[in-house]
């Protein structure tokens, strides 16, 4: 399948340490742009309060593994300035998120939003640090059902950018 739009995009989930919902949402989001055929996508994961280099928690793994996923070969990295600022869209799992990373950077205003405000829908993804496999799988397939729409989204977006250039 050919890339719909070939422009090189960058999508960063955030989250707070970088080892459950956001590593998560990445290897969900690069496999539903794959379907799409939305090649020029890269897709990438940062955390608030993350140290470089931790792999993702056992219940992610398991929860991705559920999904057909591969997380064995994540490591966590925090935010910076400079990730955020490459970034075309970014995607957070709560509010709180949100205001962090607008209260350092205002100018990303028009990149940052929740990852279900993006979706249509409000509220936060919860965070499963410390709960069960089952907490883990149930935020996974939370996550996917919320990037469903997003990736219709985004594949509309390059539809209509491709027919205008074609014109």
């Amino acid at each position: 399948m050919r890339a719909i739009d070939k422009e090189r995009k960058l999508l960063l989930f955030v989250c707070t340490g970088n080892t459950c919902r956001s590593p998560l949402a990445q290897v969900i989001a690069q496999s539903l742009l794959a379907e799409a055929g939305l090649t020029n996508w890269q897709v990438a994961s940062a955390g608030l309060a993350a140290f470089r280099g931790m792999s993702a928690s056992r219940h992610a793994l398991t929860a991705a593994q559920v999904l057909q996923l591969d997380l064995s070969a994540h490591q966590s990295q925090p935010l910076t300035a400079a990730l955020a600022a490459q970034a075309d869209l970014i995607l957070v799992m709560t509010e709180a998120h949100k205001d962090s990373i607008l209260r350092q950077l205002p100018q990303l205003r028009e990149k940052v939003y929740t990852i279900r405000e993006f979706s249509g829908s409000s509220g936060d993804v919860q965070d499963p640090f410390g709960g069960t496999a089952a907490d883990y799988l149930e935020t996974a397939q939370e996550l996917k059902a919320l990037l469903q729409p997003i990736v219709q989204k985004l594949a509309a977006a390059a539809a209509v950018r491709e027919e205008n250039e074609d014109k």
